[in-house]
């Protein structure tokens, strides 16, 4: 009978231990060390999903660029679930963020980036990141960078890269025919969404370094909406590129070489 229970003792130890190690894991609640070099976070816009930034990232692999090496998936109640995709140590390391509800505001998605990156600084030490941000991406980046300036909370913002993201809002009557939802509201022109980030355009620290990627063919976030960054960004810390190519369509600036070259060339710029 001792040894029967002995068995049984012991039997509930590993159990236990197991669990301990395991669930953290699968919450997200693990203790890592730093990550290499500057982390670089992508933030898909409106309607993205994994598969939105899923291929530049490989395209970056492939080219030896870097190396993705977290996933944060964020719940529509703001609940993190982290996955490990590659090697902590890879130098660079990025970081892909997808929203379950990818039709939030701005308000709401951006809370969930600061927890992220919350996350992303007690667990993984990540004290300075860049930004990249797709479409509707790109405005809630720059949301998050006026309104999330704790350094001793969230990493420091070192630049920020937008493709595509209209911060003077989609000019189509049609588009708003459509989508009616939450962030399509703050996508209007002259939303009251819009005209905060605007107003708040003094909380916009002047050390980040800013590259704006539009395109000709983008009939979304047309090149007027996308230059409209100028309103709040300084000229000495934006650079600015429309690509002239009427066949480079609004999702295509993520599935682009050419992008690709010019994401990769600013992240390096000294």
């Amino acid at each position: 009978m001792g040894k029967q229970h002995t068995i049984i003792t012991v039997s509930v130890l590993i159990l236990l231990m197991g669990l301990f190690l395991i669930i953290p894991r699968l919450f997200g609640m693990v203790n890592s060390k730093q990550l290499s070099g500057m982390p670089t976070v992508f933030v898909h816009g409106y309607k993205g999903t994994f598969n939105s930034f899923a291929n530049m990232l490989k395209r970056f692999e492939d080219q030896d660029w870097g190396k993705k090496v977290l996933v944060y998936h964020i719940s529509k109640k703001g609940n993190i679930r982290v996955t490990h995709s590659g090697d902590i140590d890879a130098s660079p390391a990025y970081i892909q963020v997808v929203f379950e509800d990818n039709r939030a505001s701005f308000e709401d998605t951006s809370e969930w980036l600061s927890k992220v990156l919350a996350h992303l600084k007690k667990n993984y030490n990540a004290k300075s990141i860049n930004l990249v941000g797709h479409s509707m991406g790109g405005v809630v980046s720059l949301k998050y960078i006026e309104d999330y300036q704790n350094e001793n909370k969230y990493p420091r913002i070192n630049k920020l890269i937008t493709l595509g993201s209209p911060f003077d809002g989609i000019y189509s009557e049609e588009y708003f025919r459509l989508h009616r939802d939450a962030a399509a509201i703050d996508l209007m022109p002259d939303s009251a969404a819009l005209n905060i980030l605007r107003s708040n355009k003094d909380a916009f620290p002047d050390h980040i370094d800013v590259l704006n990627v539009g395109s000709t063919g983008d009939l979304i976030a047309v090149p007027d909406s996308v230059n409209s960054l100028q309103d709040i960004v300084t000229d000495d810390k934006l650079t600015e590129v429309i690509v002239d190519n009427e066949k480079l369509g609004h999702s295509a600036l993520h599935e682009n070489e050419h992008v690709d070259k010019l994401v990769h060339d600013f992240l390096n710029e000294k």
